[in-house]
């Protein structure tokens, strides 16, 4: 079987990282780190008010490129920040996006470095609030959020919960990692634009009891990275889920499962509208037959013995229909990866198999795979789950474009 290294090109993206006087500043450190995670490079300019929440220093030392504050920074050779800064960006992403900043985007008001560099891009605009939630409710924030968007400025969050006023409600900043994922997705090529991307992940539990079941080590991590970066190659996804404490992609609309049953019924339910079928779950292979109701209580004279009964084959089902969608499987073993992959693909008839050890990969933050098509075996370099993911969903990308 043919083999060879297979690898994305995945460009750098630059931004500008603007920073307003708001206490959510603090959450700007670890942005930088987040996005620097993604690959994109972050140039911060900051205002003098957020200067006071945050140091320039401590964001220069966090993102290596130099902080800008002034206007009149000798540091740019023309003079002009308020244009060179912006000219060789993906974009402007303000985060904190206070209520008197976007007014001044309403506006046009242009009287500091950050409000005139806004007004004179030529690159997208990204904007994250965070406020009180009276400031954000009121009608002149809100009047300002309908013109931003009707001026195709793309408003990320806010959420609500508890605010630094010691009030809880609408207008805190989205945490650092859900903007950085945002931007990221927002920056990446839109290889899956206008499709519909039905996915599993996360692990089953088949109850034995009240309180025991049958489940597996498997943590969701690879399943929710591959949803983030399909939604970031433009998908709308379906993301049913089992079990799993890894945050909800943003975008993804989610449906949470416990059984294998559940999960199955759930695919039934959406498989029809979908474009794309990854199976990325670790479904259990068996469950008990009959689940007791009550805790079976423990015994010191006899042995338990549980009848396991085969679930269904959610991949296999898929995979089988009249006119199945692009069908995408995961194959995790412990030995023989190669041969025992390939032969579920066959087997199976899926377009693509995805295939780690399991040993290596259950819970870890990076993963090493290999992906099976009829093409041959594509080895992936080990690597942080969220580049390995954006790779996997760009070879289907490519598989799918091809197959159609």
């Amino acid at each position: 079987m043919a083999k060879e290294r297979y690898m994305t090109d995945i460009t750098s993206k630059k931004i500008v990282l603007g920073i307003t006087g708001g206490v959510a500043a603090y959450k700007a450190a670890e942005l930088v780190r987040r996005l620097g995670e993604h690959g994109i490079t972050v140039h911060v300019v900051m205002t003098q008010a957020a200067c006071g929440f945050i140091t320039p220093s401590t964001l220069q030392a966090l993102s290596g490129n130099p902080v800008y504050t002034d206007m009149w920074d000798t540091r740019i050779h023309n003079s002009m920040a308020h244009i060179e800064l912006s000219r060789d960006k993906a974009a402007i992403v303000i985060a904190p996006a206070t209520a008197d900043f976007m007014a001044k985007l309403v506006h046009g008001h242009a009287d500091d470095l950050l409000s005139t560099l806004c007004l004179a891009r030529d690159c997208s605009l990204l904007v994250a609030p965070a406020m009180n939630r009276q400031m954000w409710d009121h009608p002149a924030t809100q009047r300002n959020v309908t013109q931003l968007e009707k001026d195709g400025v793309t408003l990320l969050g806010p959420a609500s919960g508890d605010q630094a006023c010691g009030e809880i409600g609408a207008g805190r900043m989205l945490e650092a990692q859900d903007i950085a994922d945002a931007v990221a997705a927002f920056l990446a090529p839109k290889t899956l634009s206008g499709l519909t991307v039905l996915m599993t992940a996360g692990p089953t539990f088949e109850p034995i009891d009240a309180v025991r079941g049958i489940t597996n080590r498997s943590s969701g991590k690879m399943g929710y990275a591959i949803a983030r970066a399909a939604i970031g190659a433009g998908a709308k996804v379906t993301l049913i889920s089992g079990p799993s404490s890894q945050p909800v992609p943003v975008g993804a609309s989610v449906t949470n499962v416990q059984s294998a049953a559940e999960m199955f019924a759930a695919v039934k339910l959406n498989a029809k509208q979908a474009d794309i079928f990854i199976g990325v779950a670790a479904v259990a292979d068996y469950r008990v037959e009959k689940p007791r109701e009550h805790k079976i209580k423990k015994t010191d004279k006899a042995a338990l013995t549980l009848k396991l009964v085969p679930n269904p084959d959610i991949l296999a089902w898929v995979a089988a229909q009249p006119k199945p969608p692009f069908t995408v499987g995961f194959a995790a073993e412990s030995q023989n990866l190669e041969t025992y992959a390939d032969e579920k693909r066959r087997r199976k008839k899926v377009n693509l198999i995805v295939a780690n050890l399991a040993q290596n990969a259950i819970g870890a933050d990076d993963n090493e795979v290999m992906l099976l098509d009829d093409s041959g075996t594509h080895k992936l370099m080990r690597a942080p789950k969220e580049a390995v993911a954006k790779e996997i969903v760009a070879r289907i990308a490519a598989l799918y474009g091809a197959a159609k």
